[in-house]
């Protein structure tokens, strides 16, 4: 457990410094009844202060604006192409070096890249305890630990997966979360 705890303080010094690009507030004005009705397109985009989704809108008079979603109260910010270009350029310079490779744009991101980081340790740690305990039994063996430790890691990476929308991961554990609790329903069946 030392280790796991000094990971998570080296995590949290190293990537949870203050990012030192421009703030949401400073940018754009708040979205108002100027936007052309059914002209926005959604994608995905990490940006401190907001959430993870920015629209592409049009406005009445047909210039192309920006619709960044901001985090808690307060209304959702209007950028014009260069106030996004400028800004998101502030964003991705300023982050450090592990903030950069862990894709970390908050405190909040920080606290989830935790837990995937967990549960892929969990999921990690199964086979070296599966192949330890086959070691000393000089035999294949799957101890009940086993399948916890992979339920328990893959419910990580399942919650870690949905909040970062990745389908790929979401499919993949899904899938093996049906068939670690089928095991353990098992297992508990042939003791009782």
């Amino acid at each position: 457990m030392p280790i796991c705890r000094g990971l998570f303080i080296l995590l949290l010094v190293l990537a949870a410094a203050p990012l030192h690009g421009e703030s949401l507030d400073d940018v754009g004005r708040p979205v108002d009844d100027s936007l052309a009705a059914g002209s926005e397109v959604r994608f995905k985009v990490e940006l401190a202060g907001a959430k993870d989704n920015v629209k592409i809108g049009r406005l009445t008079d047909g210039s192309v604006i920006y619709i960044v979603k901001r985090l808690g109260a307060g209304s959702d910010r209007i950028l014009t192409p260069e106030e996004f270009a400028r800004f998101y350029y502030s964003q991705q310079t300023s982050q450090g070096w592990l903030s950069t490779i862990f894709n970390i744009t908050s405190p909040v991101g920080l606290v989830w890249v935790t837990i995937g980081l967990g549960g892929q340790l969990l999921f990690t740690g199964r086979m070296l305890l599966q192949w330890l305990a086959s070691e000393k039994s000089k035999r294949s063996v799957i101890p009940i630990s086993f399948w916890w430790m992979s339920l328990i890691g893959s419910t990580m990476l399942l919650i870690y997966f949905i909040w970062r929308r990745d389908i790929v991961g979401i499919i993949g554990q899904a899938t093996g979360w049906v068939i670690y609790i089928r095991n353990l329903v098992l297992i508990r069946r042939s003791r009782g």
